[in-house]
Order: structure tokens, then C-alpha cells, then sequence
């Protein structure tokens, strides 16, 4: 984990947020604190996963909990925005670990739907088991002191969540990406772009200096470091995609473009049959050990 990077409370309502780059999947973990209560929630936090062994590693969960300790903060929450298809979720891991609740969006059960027909495993997956809070649209709760309110941000995945913390912080996950860059991919199943248009004209109906914390960034030509944060004004006005009001018919024809040149992440078929048991690996089997079934010639 080369890069972690915190920005600081506003004041009165707003929240210290510090981002992990997790380099192997260019995604961004989130360790999100009350700086008056001290509570903090870690919101899509990444088991390491390589796929060509099919082996798992704790050390980037080991850097993020540390950290916490160092800073003094107790998690409460422990969170994710959708079930990943480039990483694995480490939610299991660490409510085994901190005994926290776990929590994502309510409509997991429909993308675990979906891929029980892709495994070929119909009784596979049970989220209201491996997942404590199964957030709804408009649900609310705390962190510390800080009000959280869940958004539904489908497109990316059916069930995609936003959570907006305080008065000034949002977490958009694979909906936005950095404005230099655009939005993200919406070709997995279940996922239109359509409907990721729709998101984003929710979130950026947010306040304009709230800051947006985004899932993923690779950097670009001219910016080779990762950056993760930029505020509503900043996507309206200058996102590659979506920015200075272009409409939902010309966003839609560039998206579906885009996407059809993608390759599945190299993850995903691996790691999906585990994120949709909170990143628990299956159960094992009468040697001890746990199999990942792949299918063939789907994608």
C-alpha cells in the first residue's frame, strides 16, 4: 500500500476521511471519523487476493487497523457500497476480527440472485446471513455523532450504495471516477447505463462543496500519482463524462461505447462467489480445504 492520504474535518459536522490505495486493484478503502466522538467506520476495505494462486493476504487490512489504533479510533461499522468485482471484500474478516457490524445495500439479494444462475448454484449466497444491516434507500444511522444517509446509486451494480456522512462528505464508489478520468463501467450484470446517469445526477444534487470519495483511480498520462477526492462543483463542472450538462441520451451512447472495449477484471469470476458472502471463502470441503468454482465460456 504505497499511498494513504487524509482530509481533514471541515468543523462542526464534517468528518476526518482517510484513503488506502490498494495498489494490485487500484481501489481506494476508506477509514471515515468523527473527530469529536473518536468512532470511525471502514468502508470497502480489500483482502488482498492474487488469482493466480488463489491465495489470499491480510497485510493491507493489518496497515488500515493499525493505523486506527495509532489514531485512537474505535470502528463501529464496518461497510461496503456494492459487492466488488475487482477485489476481494475483507467484511468478514474484520467483524470477525473487531465484532462490528457488517452492512451493504438491500438489494444485494438480487445481484446474489443473478449470479446464482451464472455458478450454476442455486442455493449459494444467503446476505441477510453474512451481512448485519441490509441498507434500504433513504436508511439512516451514526457514526459517533455524525449523521449517515444511504443513497441507492445503481448502474454500476443494481444495488450500488452511496453513503453521505455529515454535512459535507459522500462515498460514490464506481459511480464517479476522478474528473479527469469520468465515471465508471456499467456492463456487469445487472448494471445499465441509464441508470448510472441517473445516479450521478443524484449525487451532484448534493451541495456543492461536499466532497466526493470515489472507489477506484489508475492515474492518467499527465497524473501519475492516485487521487480519490474532488468536490460536486469540481465533477459538475469538469467531469470528462458528465460534466457542463451533457444529457442522459449522449452519456448513455459514450458509456455503452466504452464498455463494450472493457475486459472482465481479472478478479472478478473469482471473487464474486466470495463477496456475496462478505468475502468469506466457501465452506471446506471433506480435505480441509476451500474451492472457488469458474464458469466457462459465459463472458
Amino acid at each position: 500500500m504505497k499511498f494513504s492520504r487524509t482530509s481533514a474535518s471541515r468543523g462542526a459536522g464534517s468528518a476526518d476521511v482517510t484513503g488506502f490505495y490498494d495498489d494490485d486493484t487500484g481501489s481506494i478503502q476508506y477509514l471515515v471519523a468523527d473527530p469529536q466522538t473518536r468512532k470511525a467506520a471502514l468502508i470497502d476495505v480489500v483482502l488482498g487476493f492474487d488469482p493466480q494462486s488463489a491465495s489470499t493476504d491480510a497485510s493491507g487490512v493489518d496497515a488500515i487497523l493499525n493505523y486506527a489504533r495509532n489514531e485512537g479510533l474505535e470502528i463501529e461499522w464496518i461497510l461496503d457500497t456494492h459487492p466488488h468485482a475487482d477485489h476481494l471484500m475483507a467484511s468478514s474478516l474484520l467483524k470477525d476480527r473487531l465484532g462490528k457490524p457488517n452492512g451493504i445495500g438491500a438489494k444485494v439479494t438480487e445481484i446474489a440472485e443473478l449470479w446464482r444462475n451464472y455458478y450454476n448454484m442455486p442455493d449459494a449466497f444467503d446476505p441477510a446471513g453474512d451481512f448485519d444491516h441490509l441498507f434500504q434507500d433513504g436508511d439512516r444511522f451514526k457514526i459517533g455523532e455524525l449523521p449517515v444517509r444511504v443513497m441507492l446509486s445503481p448502474g454500476h451494480t443494481l444495488g450500488s450504495i452511496t453513503y453521505v456522512v455529515g454535512d459535507d462528505a459522500a462515498f460514490v464508489h464506481d459511480t464517479f471516477m476522478m474528473p479527469d478520468v469520468g465515471t465508471s463501467r456499467c456492463d456487469f450484470p445487472g448494471g445499465t447505463a441509464g441508470e448510472l446517469y441517473d445516479s450521478l445526477q443524484a449525487i451532484l444534487a448534493l451541495p456543492d462543496r461536499t466532497r466526493l470519495f470515489v472507489g477506484h483511480d489508475y492515474g492518467t498520462e499527465y497524473r501519475t500519482e492516485p487521487a480519490w477526492e474532488a468536490t460536486v462543483a469540481e465533477q459538475s463542472r469538469h467531469n470528462q463524462h458528465i460534466g457542463g450538462g451533457r444529457s442522459r441520451e449522449a452519456y448513455v451512447k459514450q458509456r455503452e461505447a466504452r464498455d463494450a472495449t472493457l475486459p472482465l477484471p481479472d478478479r472478478m469470476l473469482h471473487v464474486l462467489q466470495m463477496n456475496l458472502r462478505a468475502g468469506r471463502v466457501p465452506a471446506p470441503e471433506d480435505d480441509g480445504n476451500s474451492y472457488l468454482k469458474i464458469p466457462m465460456n459465459r463472458f
